[in-house]
């Protein structure tokens, strides 16, 4: 069986649609008609998905606000000034604040799956935030009322709903989202928080059966936002090991971008769990050139060396807008560098006789 290949996330947002969003949110775009047009997008970035070739497509996250926020888009009860991700460029992210409770999602993934599948003939894979990068938006200082236990299982309950839905959906797989696990090491040297992460996410995985986990994933890397990270001067050596702890059958990991690569699979060789895949990622979306097939075969095969064909597969490092205002690179970079990594990854394979 040849290696296998999937994307992480996002797709930049054409320009109209990032404009009618504006506009939408400003009161001046009526709800039909930035549906009409998020519909057409959606077909659109579809039908250029699969275009590619790529065996499995995502939605490209059009009609998130980004890649965490979306549980998050229209509550109530919500403060803005929550905590503040700063970036290696100087600019930064702020989440928004719990307010009081209960907690519950305002949108569930099931949504977009749902759509997405109306549109493709491949399979459609399905990204989610995790559960501990939510838990960040508890105040520190408590709620009078909902305590921060109650708010955890609320959570809980809710990304485990998150995940099912997308499942019972007909998601190929489910992505988790854990870009925030290589940032809390930086927080936290001493691991206590990143470990705190983990067992939350844990707790959402453990609703699921052994059949359903090999269907979901969990992935890594430093951020990536207007083509910066929050986090990649950490060692991965201080994330890897705990992270392989996660109970998923699949783990999703930045890798193209890091400058010592075969020192990062060393450590993967020696973290990775029995019937777990590692997809690692063969291009950078944060890197303006687009990598040649040739160049991603070689990352593939270098990357065989250290992990056989039954747990090896690829993808991009991260999405390529995981917030649905980054203009930093174009969609048509973006599918460039989708369809190179398909056919590295098929070079690669027919090289290794698969």
């Amino acid at each position: 069986m040849p290696i296998p290949t999937e994307p992480i996330g996002s797709i930049p947002r054409p320009a109209e649609l990032q404009q009618a969003m504006a506009a939408h949110a400003a009161g001046n775009l009526g709800d039909k008609e930035l549906r009409a047009l998020q519909q057409e997008v959606v077909r659109e970035t579809i039908q250029r998905f699969e275009a590619t070739g790529s065996p499995v497509i995502t939605d490209g996250e059009q009609t998130k606000p980004s890649f965490i926020s979306y549980p998050l888009a229209g509550l109530t009860n919500l403060a803005a000034d929550g905590v503040v991700i700063p970036f290696a460029d100087g600019h930064t992210r702020q989440l928004p604040k719990l307010a009081g409770g209960p907690f519950r999602y305002a949108t569930h993934a099931d949504t977009y799956t749902r759509e997405a599948k109306k549109l493709a003939t491949r399979p459609v894979k399905q990204a989610v935030i995790a559960a501990s990068a939510i838990s960040l938006i508890y105040p520190q200082e408590g709620l009078e009322g909902y305590s921060r236990d109650q708010f955890v299982a609320d959570l809980v309950a809710e990304a485990q709903k998150d995940i099912r839905g997308a499942l019972d959906a007909g998601a190929h797989n489910v992505q988790v989202d854990f870009t925030e696990g290589r940032l809390s090491v930086k927080l936290d040297p001493s691991k206590g928080l990143l470990r705190s992460f983990i067992d939350l996410n844990n707790q959402v995985l453990d609703g699921f059966s052994d059949a359903d986990r090999s269907r979901l994933g969990v992935h890594t890397c430093p951020g990536g936002d207007q083509d910066s990270t929050h986090s990649a001067d950490v060692d991965y050596a201080d994330l890897l090991p705990d992270l392989f702890r996660l109970n998923v059958g699949n783990v999703y990991v930045q890798m193209a971008s890091e400058k010592d690569r075969p020192r990062v699979l060393q450590i993967i060789k020696d973290a990775v769990r029995p019937g777990q895949r590692v997809f690692v990622g063969v291009t950078d979306p944060i890197d303006p050139r687009v990598e040649s097939p040739e160049e991603v075969r070689d990352r593939v095969l270098e990357a065989a060396e250290y992990l056989g064909p039954d747990q090896l597969g690829t993808g991009d490092d991260c999405g390529f807008s995981p917030f649905g205002d980054d203009t930093s690179t174009s969609r048509d970079t973006a599918f460039e560098k989708v369809r190179n990594r398909v056919e590295g990854t098929q070079m690669a394979s027919e090289k290794l006789g698969l």
